[in-house]
């Protein structure tokens, strides 16, 4: 790897998060795996996002938002190298399903009731 010795590289792949290492893994080369992961970040936030926070707004607006959300994920990729972001973000996202499928069950009783 690019100067570095294998016992160097190894260390860091050991230190790696969970989802982050089986990327490594299975992407044909490092920089694939760097997009992938970021995809994965981006595409995780902006589903707990939708899920758990958004509202009807304008275009514009969701733009913006997105934009921010992009930048924001850049940051949170270099964390997820040895940070579980992405083990967190799925769980976020399973408890904010569970949520909507809760609520929406709980609304399609009270409406049979009346």
């Amino acid at each position: 790897m690019y100067g570095m010795r294998v016992e160097d590289s190894e260390m860091v792949y050991n230190r790696m998060s969970g989802i982050a290492r089986m990327i490594y893994e299975l992407a044909p080369d490092f920089s694939m795996a760097g997009y992938i992961l970021f995809a994965l970040v981006f595409i995780m936030s902006a589903i707990v996002y939708k899920l758990g926070f958004a509202r009807k707004i304008g275009l514009w607006r969701n733009v913006i938002i997105y934009t921010f959300l992009f930048i924001g994920c850049l940051i949170l990729t270099f964390l997820a190298f040895f940070l579980p972001i992405v083990e967190g973000l799925i769980v976020a996202a399973a408890i904010l399903i569970i949520y909507r499928v809760r609520r929406m069950n709980e609304q399609k009783n009270d409406s049979v009731v009346q």
